[in-house]
């Protein structure tokens, strides 16, 4: 198997490392083989991929799509080094309000797979990264949300200080007044 999987102290959140084949011309690895996510439970299929570019500092994040169009999320950092977080806005969830990070890297190959009835976001912690994600939805400007990075009732630990912003970032909501139609279960 070229993968293995591994549940956060949030199960639904999945952090998944690629078999990587190293040799004097460099490296290969796959980033996705459907039969494999299926059999560990990944159901969903990807309609959608992203790709990023940003320097040291900037945070981009916490950012969701609404139901019925509702995304997960396989994100993986291809140039330089993230922190990665998910954080669960399911009503009625255990886990609701809590959050997980990682670091990704162009180093250490991991991926994230982040659930619907998920907020997503991260920081870049090297001189730039680049970030590339596959979807399960397509974007859906109507359904865009999202919620403030830095919400004290989450209390989401960032290891950069003042971070770099987009506005439309800036203004989000706080969790408790964010447009949020995920239900615990109904996923």
């Amino acid at each position: 198997m070229p993968f293995t999987f591994e549940r956060l102290a949030i199960p639904e959140i999945i952090l998944i490392k690629p078999k990587v084949f190293l040799d004097q011309r460099g490296y290969f690895l796959e980033t996705y083989k459907y039969s494999e996510f299926l059999e560990f439970g990944i159901k969903e299929r990807f309609l959608q991929d992203n790709h990023s570019k940003s320097v040291r500092g900037v945070l981009r994040g916490l950012h969701f799509q609404r139901n019925p169009k509702a995304q997960g999320k396989l994100i993986r950092c291809t140039k330089g080094k993230i922190w990665d977080v998910g954080v669960d806005i399911r009503k009625g969830s255990p886990t609701y309000g809590k959050w997980v990070g990682i670091e990704l890297s162009e180093d250490n190959f991991y991926m994230l797979y982040i659930p619907v009835g998920f907020a997503h976001g991260f920081c870049v912690l090297s001189d730039e990264a680049e970030v590339q994600y596959k979807c399960t939805e397509e974007y859906c400007a109507e359904l865009d949300a999202g919620i403030r990075w830095d919400d004290p009732e989450i209390n989401i630990y960032w290891p950069i200080k003042d971070p770099i912003l987009s506005d439309k970032d800036a203004k989000l909501p706080f969790l408790r007044d964010a447009k949020n139609n995920f239900i615990y279960g109904d996923e």
